[in-house]
């Protein structure tokens, strides 16, 4: 009969080496991801620097309150996220019911949590990017060390150069989405003191 512990190691052997191709797979698809989110989050710093520039919502405030609806200079510079919302917040205004407030309190609250889920993805990215490459530095390695023993030196070489590659690769995403995380989330902390005086300018007055 098999000795237990040889065929445990067996079968976390082979779930170990099963796991590679899917590590280095889903490498290749966060780093596309990290390159697309990369273009998304230089556009909307553009937007930002416009909007800075033209001294934020702040002096716009008293037309918000007497037209109900965004200016259109600030259109040009608020991000998308920020703009659905002050067309949905006018649209309440505008049909105002007995449960107005109420309304008005569940999308801020629906828009904050929105908001957050968005810091939240380059979070998850931070953890996930190193996680990744240590397994794709683990596993090729326990069979480098395999490779060593039969003195296969070739194969050896060849899965250390995978294994330090993906650990590169991962804590380079890692490090990428930190600093995204950082930036995302002060623009979303500007983006909720935003929907707030949008809130208060459009729905000041209204009883």
């Amino acid at each position: 009969m098999e000795n237990p512990l040889n065929l445990l190691q067996t079968i976390i052997y082979a779930i170990s080496s099963s796991l590679f191709y899917p590590v280095l797979v889903l490498l290749v698809i966060l780093t596309g991801w990290v390159i697309v989110f990369s273009g998304g989050v230089f556009a909307e710093w553009i937007r930002r620097k416009g909007l800075k520039r033209n001294s934020g919502i702040s002096q716009y405030l008293g037309d918000i309150q007497k037209e109900k609806i965004l200016p259109d200079i600030l259109k040009t510079f608020l991000p998308k996220r920020v703009l659905i919302y002050a067309e949905k917040l006018s649209l309440l205004v505008k049909n105002k019911d007995n449960f107005f407030h109420e309304k008005v309190e569940a999308l801020i609250q629906e828009k904050e949590s929105k908001l957050t889920k968005e810091v939240d993805k380059a979070r998850l990215i931070t953890r996930i990017g190193p996680g990744l490459g240590l397994m794709g530095t683990l596993i090729p390695m326990g069979t480098g060390l395999a490779s060593l023993t039969q003195g296969d030196m070739t194969q050896m070489t060849s899965n250390l150069i995978i294994a330090f590659t993906t650990t590169v690769v991962g804590l380079a995403l890692g490090l990428i989405a930190y600093f995204y995380s950082v930036v995302i989330g002060r623009w979303v902390e500007q983006d909720i003191r935003n929907i707030e005086l949008i809130t208060e300018a459009m729905v000041k007055g209204e009883e």
